[in-house]
């Protein structure tokens, strides 16, 4: 299991993010953005960092839960990044954080899933060169 730094010492955090994803099928953690994301069917569908909880509700909900308690919309570079919110602090109670796990599960059952063959295409892909040789 990942631990974010600058999260709570015991990782109450994530426990409440793992606990609130239970029984959902193809869940996998990975460290992105300062904390760790959770991949449902190959797409990133949650995170938790020092920031806060960053859910990804998609562009339909986006304004929907910007409006939300403590929630603020994901800005990278200066730029929002409409579909994706920040939940700042993490909520320390289960009720809150299943609510935003389940937005996140709504958009992401709209999403195709990522295969294991798309990625391994994509990665041989970059082993060529513009000139069709592989690089050694």
């Amino acid at each position: 299991m990942i631990r974010a730094r600058g999260l709570s010492s015991d990782g109450a955090e994530l426990t409440i993010v793992r606990t609130a994803l239970e029984g959902v099928v193809s869940v996998r953690e990975i460290q992105m953005f300062g904390g760790t994301a959770f991949m449902v069917n190959g797409h990133m569908t949650l995170a938790v960092s020092p920031r806060g909880l960053l859910v990804r509700v998609g562009p339909e909900q986006h304004d929907e839960a910007v409006n939300k308690r403590g929630a603020r919309a994901m800005e990278m570079r200066g730029r929002v990044m409409t579909g994706y919110v920040y939940v700042a602090p993490v909520p320390s109670d289960a009720r809150t954080v299943r609510s935003w796990v389940q937005s996140a599960l709504r958009y992401n059952r709209t999403l195709p899933p990522k295969n294991a063959a798309r990625r391994r295409n994509v990665a041989t892909k970059k082993q060529h060169t513009s000139k069709g040789r592989v690089r050694r």
